[in-house]
């Protein structure tokens, strides 16, 4: 039989095989896994060790050739954990998480090896390369598409939030989550599973796994000079109470220096130690976190481990580096596999689990979720009493909450500063303190960490991964938490199943804020939204008054894989719209509030709420002087775009609605248009581009420390005067 006739199928495009390995002939006869089996035996089988080593081999040199392919991507610190992942799929786990963007070609080629990636079409080693980095393919860096995968990973200090919404929606579940250090250096990671652990200690099915390889993307991390010890005891100081830690400098006989090496030197009975060692470690470990303990594996070993360059050299390939190049073909030869190696691999990686990730995974279908039945809504009588409008949103998440256990607010400042305490009162801050006063207690619904990543991290996992959570913050320290939100909304618009829309609740704009003066006046952030609307499924709301809001929430709670931003004060206000209004604002864009006639007609464009007020009484001079007005309440700005403004087509879930051009100038068709907003003038955009009437726009400048909203108005131009006076002049 010729070495052609028994290359598997699916090595095809494999530039280089070995003719033998040691032992393979011994180890290699039947598959570690057996059939019908969803894992090995036992982490010290010789067999099992043996074939995890295989694996770990298979990983770097698919890591390493489909980079190459393309002479892009990052190997390096993949590579120095492919011995952790390998005992991860030998051990029958598949729901694995990343924090590091970077290992997206190592997990490319996991799923590859266990068929996932069959379901998007790629079935042999050359489409693997073929489709890397490319349209419709497998990204640079993990989204939400890639079957069998079950997070994005981008920004750092991000991967822990989706390991730990797993491990509280699936029980049952382990979620390991890779960990690098160069992404230790964010102080997201440690102070997030802290909080977890205090607000939910019953919930450790999540297994951080810290890559700890020496460098981060072009230097030495900021943690590798740490000893050991002081390693283990800073794990353990944040609270974990198991800490496991593999080195692969305990098993060198390479004599390599420094305290990073490479285990792909070692001899190779030597690396079976080692691969034992972490096999071992990785059993340790996920039974320790299954069963109630905080766990943490460190798996010490050089950047770049047996690809084509060490430290942060390894991190990335540049243009050169293709599959000729020397260095590269040297080091895809000694990661070589016989071709009966590469087809024990694909069986064990297949078997595990029972079956590809792509079909076993939790995000891979639709989480169950209770019926809310009819929501509560309250409808106010117009332009009766003030009401807060935040608070009557808390009654309503009051609701949800009780009927959805599953339903986490999340929310830096407090709820109550917010105008919430109603959501507080009804389903309680989670403590471990049980304390009446401050309606808190361990088992609440209420998540408070002080950092804004740690909350909008845990909302955005939660509904990425199939659940209702609703984060809430000030809007002027949204942009803390922003990184993660729109990496969750990008993931939702590729996703393969609906999930629930990623809802918050921005409050405390700007213009409440006068007395704290321009640190809490950060309306700026309003900006990045009105980008991101461009995307095809973010959706800003800006509600007028305390029945808006309900109607906003409440079509947000009907919408999948969104990302649904609901901006509104917690001052009390006019009531100016029914239920119904804001119903079709949310189609149309937008809400006449008051119209009168004369002999021209100015529109008044208005986005929030407290900005109405200089405009009525704006309206109130030009009435004076004949001319007519019109004011429109824009609660949608991204209904008034035109379709081809927008990305819809490419969205999970797509909504194709915005208001056509007959609306549109039955809403804002006048002599002239003037835009207002206390917030950025982005949101202003679609009115701008589509309008043909002479138009402009007042919109926030910056902050200052005033005694009113009204002064802080006055500081940026947005007062009834200089309104009317614009008016005055657009007219002619």
């Amino acid at each position: 039989m010729t070495v052609a006739s028994r290359i598997p199928t699916f090595c095809q495009g494999i530039q280089h095989f070995a003719d033998s390995l040691p032992d393979l002939e011994k180890y290699g006869k039947e598959a570690a896994i057996a059939p019908g089996q969803t894992a090995i035996s036992s982490p010290s089988d010789p067999i099992a060790v043996y074939q995890t080593l295989l694996a770990a081999d298979a990983l770097r040199y698919l890591t390493l050739q489909t980079t190459a392919t393309k002479e892009s991507g990052h190997p390096g610190g993949f590579a120095s954990i492919a011995e952790g992942i390998a005992a991860l799929v030998m051990l029958g786990y598949k729901n694995i998480i990343t924090e590091v963007g970077h290992h997206a070609p190592g997990f490319y080629s996991t799923m590859f090896l266990d068929r996932s990636l069959e379901d998007m079409g790629i079935k042999t080693v050359q489409q693997l390369g073929e489709r890397f980095r490319e349209m419709h393919g497998l990204l640079g860096h993990l989204s939400g598409q890639i079957p069998g995968l079950l997070n994005p990973a981008g920004p750092l200090g991000q991967g822990q939030h989706f390991a730990m919404a797993g491990a509280k929606l699936h029980p049952d579940v382990l979620f390991p989550v890779t960990i690098g250090d160069g992404g230790l250096g964010e102080p997201y990671v440690m102070s997030s599973f802290a909080h977890f652990h205090t607000a939910y200690p019953d919930v450790t099915n999540f297994l951080p796994i810290l890559v700890w390889n020496g460098y981060s993307q072009e230097h030495h991390s900021m943690v590798s000079t740490k000893p050991n010890a002081e390693m283990i005891e800073y794990w353990k100081g944040n609270g974990f109470q198991e800490v496991i830690l593999v080195n692969a400098k305990d098993f060198d006989d390479a004599n390599q220096p420094g305290d990073y090496v490479d285990s792909t030197r070692f001899s190779f009975q030597k690396r079976l130690e080692f691969v034992q060692s972490v096999l071992e470690a990785t059993d340790k470990a996920a039974k320790s976190a299954m069963s109630g303990k905080l766990t943490v594996l460190i798996v010490k070993q050089l950047k770049g481990a047996g690809v084509h360059k060490r430290g942060a050299q390894s991190h990335n390939l540049y243009p050169g580096d293709s599959l000729e190049n020397g260095y590269i073909v040297s080091a895809l030869k000694e990661r070589a596999l016989p071709p009966e190696a590469w087809e024990l691999v694909r069986t064990n990686f297949e078997r595990s689990a029972g079956g590809p990730a792509s079909h076993h995974v939790v995000t891979e279908k639709e989480f169950p979720l209770p019926d809310l039945g009819e929501l509560p809504l309250q409808e106010f009588p117009l332009r009766s009493e003030k009401k807060v409008a935040t608070t009557a949103m808390g009654e309503l998440i009051v609701y949800v909450g009780k009927k959805d256990p599953n339903f986490v607010i999340t929310n830096a400042d407090g709820n109550a500063a917010s105008g919430i305490n109603n959501v507080n009162v009804g389903l309680k801050i989670i403590h471990p303190t049980l304390d009446d006063t401050y309606f808190q207690a361990p088992k609440g619904q209420v998540y408070e960490p002080l950092s804004e990543d740690a909350c909008a991290g845990l909302a955005a996992s939660l509904a990425l991964f199939g659940a209702r959570t609703l984060w809430c913050s000030y809007e002027s320290f949204v942009i803390n938490g922003l990184p993660v939100w729109q990496t969750v909304t990008q993931a939702m618009a590729e996703l393969r199943r609906p999930t629930p829309s990623t809802i918050t609740l921005f409050t405390a704009g700007a213009l409440e804020q006068g007395r704290n003066g321009w640190t809490h006046q950060r309306p700026e952030v309003e900006n990045y939204f009105a980008a991101m609307m461009r995307n095809g499924n973010v959706f800003p709301l800006f509600p007028c008054d305390a029945n808006s809001i309900q109607a906003c929430y409440e079509w947000a709670l009907g919408t999948k894989n969104k990302g649904i931003v609901i901006t509104a004060s917690k001052s009390a206000l006019p009531v100016l719209t029914t239920l119904e209004q804001t119903r079709q604002a949310l189609r149309d864009g937008g809400v006449v509030l008051h119209e009168t006639e004369g002999k021209k007609k100015v529109v008044f464009a208005v986005v929030g709420d407290m900005t109405l007020i200089p405009v009525f009484d704006a309206a109130l001079h030009l009435e004076n002087e004949g001319i007519g007005v019109r004011i429109v309440s824009v609660i949608s700005p991204r209904r008034l775009y035109r379709p081809d403004d927008v990305a819809w087509q490419g969205s999970a879930q797509p909504d194709s609605h915005f208001l056509d051009d007959e609306g549109f100038e039955r809403l804002f068709g006048g002599d002239a248009l003037i835009g207002v907003t206390g917030g950025a003038s982005g949101m202003l955009e679609p009115l701008m581009l589509r309008s043909g009437a002479k138009r402009d726009v007042f919109s926030w400048k910056r902050g200052e420390t005033a005694a009113s909203a009204g002064q802080v108005m006055a500081y940026n131009g947005l007062t009834a005067e200089n309104l009317a006076k614009r008016a005055v002049e657009l007219l002619g």
